[in-house]
């Protein structure tokens, strides 16, 4: 225990729901409210209803939805591919080369993601590489924000993972594929099964970038959410992140069973 003391983790608790509630509880309370609220004018909802989680099934949110998880889904696989093969590659470079390579993967998330998007933008919108006006560039701008996710998540676990075992593998006459591919990354699988769900809910809640890029058909659902809240559409909007929430948060559960799954073995 970290807190061995009872008054200590009566301390820690009472700081944790004084900077959790107001801080992370309360907005998504309010939101929950504003999905059901029919009016607020008060200091609480009134005329609740569900009109609002009714229309965000049965209006265009369910193919927002599916391109969110396309995005999400494509933008996750193909970061935790990059990542982990950039952690790799760094691992096998002396500390100076690997501080460099390390700190470009994380440069994207250093700088606003519009400034990303922007870039991205201005990047492809000229031959040979003109992918302006499609989901590819939806879904470069994603990878771009979440690989750096990917790459400290895999570099974090990589760093706990003992050497002796790829050592032993390749002294028994292992090929470096054969120890890459039955040592290394089923040592990994947590950190990577880790990783690959941080990405998604990252690409899940994305905004900022792929309002920047995104195509009229291709639009996700942060960017519909955004579309009803800037008409004052507020309580259609919040319908629609509860949803966004959910199915987050459905995802990241199966992920952490996953997760928990392959470090029991």
């Amino acid at each position: 225990m970290l807190l061995p003391s009872r008054p200590s983790r009566v301390a820690a608790w009472v700081l944790f729901f004084v900077l959790f509630v107001p801080v992370f509880g309360l907005p998504i309370v309010v939101v929950g409210a504003a999905s059901v609220a029919g009016q607020w004018n008060d200091v609480l909802p009134s005329h609740l209803t569900l009109r609002h989680l009714h229309d965000a099934f049965v209006s265009n949110a369910g193919i927002e939805l599916l391109t969110s998880l396309a995005t999400g889904i494509i933008a996750s696989v193909v970061a935790l591919v990059i990542g982990t093969w950039a952690a790799l590659a760094v691992r096998a470079l002396r500390r100076r080369g690997a501080k460099v390579i390390g700190t470009l993967f994380v440069l994207p998330i250093a700088v606003p993601s519009v400034s990303v998007g922007l870039g991205l933008l201005v990047a492809f919108s000229r031959p040979p590489f003109l992918l302006n006006g499609t989901s590819v560039i939806v879904v470069i701008a994603h990878v771009v924000l979440v690989t750096a996710f990917a790459f400290s998540s895999v570099s974090a676990g990589l760093a706990r993972l003992p050497a002796h075992f790829e050592q032993v593998a390749a002294s028994l006459g292992g090929r470096p594929a054969y120890v890459l591919f039955r040592v290394t990354l089923p040592l990994l699988t947590p950190s990577l099964v880790a990783a690959a769900g941080l990405c998604f809910a990252l690409s899940m809640g994305e905004l900022g970038a792929t309002i920047m890029v995104y195509p009229p058909g291709w639009v996700t659902l942060p960017v519909g959410i955004f579309a009803l809240t800037d008409r004052g559409a507020v309580f259609d909007g919040a319908a629609l992140t509860v949803l966004l929430l959910v199915l987050t948060l459905v995802v990241l559960v199966a992920v952490s069973r996953i997760r928990t799954r392959a470090s029991y073995r």
